[in-house]
């Protein structure tokens, strides 16, 4: 038999390495996917809080990150709502209103639908390598990809248009922020593409 002291020993190095182990895995995936993304302590930062969602699957991951930025894309869009009807003077309000503001806000709103959209296409991709994947992966690929260029024409519409200058500073900040984590997600959603 076995000295009790030393079962006990084994029982305190050995299960907490076990379970550490388990628990890091997520964490894991998440470092070692996010390095390949362009932005990626933005990336680990929004994902760390979501390994039990992740469920240690690049799908899982792909998704969380879709879902990430689709949240942070419709809280952008609510921020610019509120910029834009902030503005005390009527003629400044009714200048942001049909500006660059409005086109930025119709087009953030677009992008916000098309990450959605690919989180179902994420979500109807059924068995790996089989035809219905192949096309569902393609499919949330061109999602992202326009999600992304309604972003850069949001961003492109606020640089052009003088009248957006008093809203321009804050509102550029956070389209900026929401094309990092965009071109995060489409970076993690390619990853699931054999081809790449």
């Amino acid at each position: 038999m076995e000295n009790p002291s030393r079962l006990i020993l084994l029982f305190f190095v050995l299960i907490p390495c076990f379970f550490g182990l388990t628990f890091s895995a997520p964490a894991e995936l998440i470092h070692s996917s996010c390095e390949v993304t362009q932005y990626p302590t933005l990336c680990e930062k929004y994902l760390s809080v979501y390994p039990p969602a992740v469920q240690r699957s690049p799908r899982q991951l792909a998704k969380a990150a879709l879902n990430v930025t689709a949240n942070r894309a419709l809280a952008v869009s609510n921020f610019i709502k509120r910029m834009s009807a902030s503005g005390k003077d009527p003629t400044e309000r009714k200048s942001h209103d049909g500006g660059a503001v409005r086109d930025c806000l119709d087009t953030l709103n677009d992008s916000v639908d098309r990450l959605r959209q690919s989180v179902t296409e994420m979500e109807r991709m059924g068995r790996y390598g089989t035809r219905s994947f192949k096309w569902h992966l393609s499919n949330a690929q061109t999602w992202v990809s326009a999600a992304l260029t309604d972003q850069n024409t949001c961003l492109d519409s606020l640089l052009q248009d003088k009248s957006a200058a008093g809203v321009r500073v804050p509102i550029r900040r956070q389209i900026v922020a929401v094309l990092q984590l965009t071109s995060n997600a489409l970076a993690l959603v390619n990853r699931l593409d054999s081809r790449n």
